[in-house]
């Protein structure tokens, strides 16, 4: 029971809580990102499923269902890193098929989850998804078929492709209220097994509206249904849902864990600490060694953000200088002073003031954005970056203000690129509107 879950006390809190028969019906995982929230959702449901005591190697149908995520008593949903996953457990199928093979059907069925027709039915844009759902049925059905020393090069290409592009059109920022409309009639239905489970990951991305019908599941949660929230972000679940989930607290492991784990898991090194002068990218452990298998890394996004962040300030001068404003803002000055060389260390050279020049610059350095989770991590760092810049400013109301606006414009492009919207377009207007606000806030 839990067998694979390395350096977690929250593991052995949910072994004496099952054990004491006092596991609650509701939890909340919460901790770092990459610390084994969601592995640990995942073998918790097996555990309540399994027809014995709960082991690994467990024979029984309801635990192998689950160890390949085939379970009917399993939804899943919310925003995981599918494509550094992916990607990583295509590496492994390339080393070792055997291992590599059973890492890269369970890496690419938490994706295909999220497309469950327990959460879709009567969706209409799953039908513009449904060709590419398909396509990675069929590699994964190839996947199965595959012999076990057999070549997977090519299918795992594949596989990474379909993948890239059903994660960038078909996962959206925000968690939709008609999601959790549709989970809360599943978990009223009778389980298949012994007891179902819903995983909510990256739970502190709701609406209000989605986190109000939440709610009203967690207020009357069925009878045989388990609901288990993750979050990186604990500050962001609201108090009323808090109130109603036993929180179980994950922690950052320490280096010798973190390379134990990507031994184990990926039979495979950790990652050398990347030099990079921000607390905001990981230098070792699982988290940076899955972004090293991205089309783009977090040391060049990092680079691309700092550019970003000091072009958009050069823009803001510029539009204080044609509106004849003598006095210019330190904070936008200290945007620039901080950011630019960051960028022009890495060979970006001198900030851009046009807006066509600074997406065009930002998009060709991060490949189009093609994974989908690179324009969050990218849009996040410019955040780190502009908190980093104001911090040692005195606070006034100009540096709330800029704050304010760089979160607001952020959090709203982040949820503009979540579905059917270009990283062209997104980014067009994120700029657009910094600039405005920026320059309306300073005037």
């Amino acid at each position: 029971m839990f067998e694979n879950i390395i350096a977690q006390s929250a593991a052995e809190r949910l072994m004496g809580d099952i054990g004491a028969g006092i596991l609650a019906p509701s939890m909340l995982f919460y901790g770092p990102a990459a610390s084994g929230k969601g592995t640990t959702a995942l073998e918790l449901g097996r555990v309540l499923s399994c027809e014995g005591k709960g082991a690994w190697n467990c024979p029984c149908p309801g635990c192998a269902r689950h160890k390949m995520l085939l379970h009917p008593d399993l939804l899943m949903m919310g925003r995981r890193p599918f494509a550094a996953e992916i990607a990583a457990s295509a590496a492994v199928l390339r080393r070792e098929p055997r291992h590599g093979r059973i890492l890269l059907l369970r890496a690419v069925r938490k994706l295909l989850g999220r497309f469950s027709p327990a959460l879709w039915e009567g969706d209409k844009d799953l039908a513009k998804l449904n060709p590419l759902i398909q396509a990675l049925e069929d590699d994964l059905e190839g996947l199965e078929g595959m012999p076990e020393e057999g070549p997977g090069e090519k299918l795992g290409a594949s596989i990474i492709k379909s993948a890239l592009k059903l994660e960038a059109e078909g996962i959206a920022e925000f968690i939709p209220i008609s999601q959790i409309r549709r989970a809360g009639y599943w978990g009223h239905l009778a389980p298949a097994g012994l007891r179902k489970l819903l995983v909510i990951e990256s739970a502190d991305r709701m609406r209000e509206e989605a986190l109000n019908s939440l709610l009203k599941i967690l207020e009357e949660p069925p009878e045989r249904l388990t609901i288990v929230l993750c979050t990186s972000r604990r500050e962001g679940i609201l108090p009323t849902l808090l109130s109603r989930l036993r929180p179980y607290h994950f922690m950052r492991r320490d280096a010798p864990a973190e390379g134990e784990l990507i031994r184990r898991v990926f039979r495979d090194k950790p990652a050398a600490p990347a030099e990079t002068p921000s607390s905001a990218l990981p230098a070792s452990g699982l988290e940076g060694y899955l972004d090293s298998f991205l089309p783009v890394s977090r040391d060049t996004l990092y680079p691309l953000a700092a550019f970003f962040v000091s072009s958009v300030a050069l823009s803001t001068l510029e539009g204080f200088r044609r509106r004849g404003i003598g006095i210019l803002p330190e904070e936008l000055a200290s945007l620039g002073k901080h950011c630019a060389p960051i960028a022009d260390s890495a060979g970006l050279g001198r900030p851009a003031a046009d807006n066509k020049a600074i997406i065009e610059k930002v998009l060709a350095g991060a490949q189009n954005f093609q994974a989908r989770s690179l324009l969050s991590t990218f849009l996040a760092l410019v955040l780190v970056l502009v908190s980093e810049c104001l911090r040692p400013l005195a606070m006034g109301s100009l540096r709330i203000a800029c704050l304010g606006i760089w979160k607001k414009h952020v959090d709203a492009a982040a949820a503009a690129g979540s579905l059917n919207q270009s990283p062209a377009l997104t980014l067009d207007r994120l700029v657009s509107g910094l600039k405005r606000d920026l320059v309306e806030a300073g005037a």
